[in-house]
Protein backbone atom coordinates (compact mmCIF):
# COMPACT_ATOMS: atom_id res chain seq x y z
CA UNK A 1 0.00 0.00 0.00
CA UNK A 2 1.15 3.54 -0.63
CA UNK A 3 0.84 6.08 2.18
CA UNK A 4 1.33 9.81 1.95
CA UNK A 5 3.38 10.89 4.98
CA UNK A 6 3.66 14.45 6.25
CA UNK A 7 7.17 15.19 7.56
CA UNK A 8 7.87 18.13 9.86
CA UNK A 9 10.99 20.02 11.00
CA UNK A 10 14.27 18.10 10.55
CA UNK A 11 12.51 15.10 8.99
CA UNK A 12 10.87 17.40 6.45
CA UNK A 13 14.23 19.03 5.73
CA UNK A 14 15.77 15.61 5.05
CA UNK A 15 12.93 14.01 3.08
CA UNK A 16 10.55 16.73 1.95
CA UNK A 17 7.31 17.87 3.50
CA UNK A 18 5.19 15.11 1.90
CA UNK A 19 6.61 11.68 1.09
CA UNK A 20 4.92 8.71 -0.59
CA UNK A 21 5.95 5.43 1.02
CA UNK A 22 5.15 1.98 -0.34
CA UNK A 23 4.86 -0.48 2.55
CA UNK A 24 3.18 -3.88 2.84
CA UNK A 25 -0.47 -4.21 3.86
CA UNK A 26 -0.67 -4.50 7.63
CA UNK A 27 2.65 -2.73 8.21
CA UNK A 28 3.24 -1.09 11.58
CA UNK A 29 4.42 2.37 12.55
CA UNK A 30 7.82 0.80 13.38
CA UNK A 31 8.09 -0.54 9.82
CA UNK A 32 7.15 2.86 8.42
CA UNK A 33 9.87 4.57 10.48
CA UNK A 34 12.37 2.01 9.19
CA UNK A 35 11.29 2.64 5.58
CA UNK A 36 11.60 6.40 6.04
CA UNK A 37 14.99 6.06 7.72
CA UNK A 38 16.28 4.15 4.70
CA UNK A 39 15.59 7.25 2.57
CA UNK A 40 17.59 9.64 4.75
CA UNK A 41 20.95 10.60 3.24
CA UNK A 42 23.87 8.86 4.99
CA UNK A 43 25.32 10.85 7.86
CA UNK A 44 22.15 12.86 8.41
CA UNK A 45 21.36 12.77 12.13
CA UNK A 46 17.64 12.79 12.86
CA UNK A 47 15.90 12.57 16.23
CA UNK A 48 13.55 9.69 16.98
CA UNK A 49 10.14 11.02 15.89
CA UNK A 50 6.66 10.73 17.27
CA UNK A 51 4.16 9.44 14.73
CA UNK A 52 0.58 10.61 14.48
CA UNK A 53 -1.94 8.45 12.65
CA UNK A 54 -5.22 10.14 11.84
CA UNK A 55 -4.27 13.06 14.13
CA UNK A 56 -3.60 10.89 17.20
CA UNK A 57 -0.20 9.87 18.50
CA UNK A 58 0.49 6.22 17.75
CA UNK A 59 2.88 3.71 19.28
CA UNK A 60 5.30 1.64 17.24
CA UNK A 61 2.97 -1.39 17.17
CA UNK A 62 0.06 0.48 15.56
CA UNK A 63 -1.05 -1.15 12.31
CA UNK A 64 -1.37 1.20 9.36
CA UNK A 65 -4.22 1.05 6.84
CA UNK A 66 -4.84 2.42 3.37
CA UNK A 67 -6.04 6.01 3.63
CA UNK A 68 -4.45 6.74 7.02
CA UNK A 69 -3.17 10.28 7.51
CA UNK A 70 0.36 9.88 8.88
CA UNK A 71 2.61 12.62 10.26
CA UNK A 72 6.24 12.42 11.41
CA UNK A 73 6.80 14.84 14.27
CA UNK A 74 10.28 15.27 15.78
CA UNK A 75 10.62 16.30 19.41
CA UNK A 76 10.33 20.03 19.94
CA UNK A 77 12.28 22.08 22.45
CA UNK A 78 11.73 25.66 23.31
CA UNK A 79 12.25 28.20 25.94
Amino acid sequence: MVLSVLCFASWGDALGSVVSVDIPEGATVAQLIEALGARVPPGTPLPEPMIAVNRRYADRATTLRVGDEVAVIPPVAGG
